[in-house]
Order: C-alpha cells, then structure tokens, then sequence
C-alpha cells in the first residue's frame, strides 16, 4: 500500500505529457466540422443539366438533368416551374445551365439558374 500513491503518482505524471499533446494537437474542437460557407452551401446545391424546352407562357422549362442532391432524384428529363419567367429569355434549347430546384408544395421550381462553365 505504501508503494502504491508514489506509482499512481509517477504514472499521472508520465501520462500528462502525453494528454497535453493529444490536445494542443487537435485543432478541430476549436474550429468546429468543416463549416461551408453561404456562398459554397448555395452551390453545392446547384444541379447540371442542359435545356431541352422552354414554355415562355406557362413560366415552364423542360431540362435533361443530373442527380439533384436536395431533391434526393436521379438523372432524368422533366418539367420544372420556374418562380421568374423573365429568366427564361436568357436561355435556348441545347444551353448547358447549372441550377437550383426546390419542392414548392409539390410543384418542382427552378428558383435559380445559370449557364454553366
């Protein structure tokens, strides 16, 4: 029992380097996950597809698209809603575009859109 405080001791005392180490080493706890910011957030959820039709009238545009993450859909061919139809103006038939869709109670609207690179 009497040898026993002291070897307590000596073990504390060699395992604190080592503690201290591990946490002035880490660095993530003081800057958190990987934080994305507002820009980078808006355009990870931007999808790629390339127009196909566009219905000027009824503020429709019909695009062959890749998987939109946001949405949880796969590639395919659809008609989206579009919120601003003066947008459609900007684009034609065969144009590569980038753009963000969200569920608007049911109806699948482009709410933005770009050509793409």
């Amino acid at each position: 029992m009497k040898n026993l405080f002291p070897r307590l001791l000596l073990s504390l005392a060699c395992a604190a380097p080592a503690l201290a180490q591990a946490q002035t080493t880490d660095h993530s706890a003081h800057h958190g996950a990987a934080q994305a910011t507002p820009a980078a957030a808006a355009a990870a959820d931007m999808a790629t597809g390339e127009v196909r039709k566009i219905d000027k009238n009824a503020a429709k545009l019909t695009l062959k698209h890749g998987e939109i993450k946001n949405l949880d859909m796969p590639p395919m061919t659809m008609v989206f809603n579009v919120k601003d139809k003066a947008v459609l103006d900007q684009f034609k038939a065969g144009d590569k575009v980038r753009f963000r869709v969200i569920d608007d109670a049911g109806k699948y609207t482009v709410t933005d859109i770009e050509m793409a690179n």
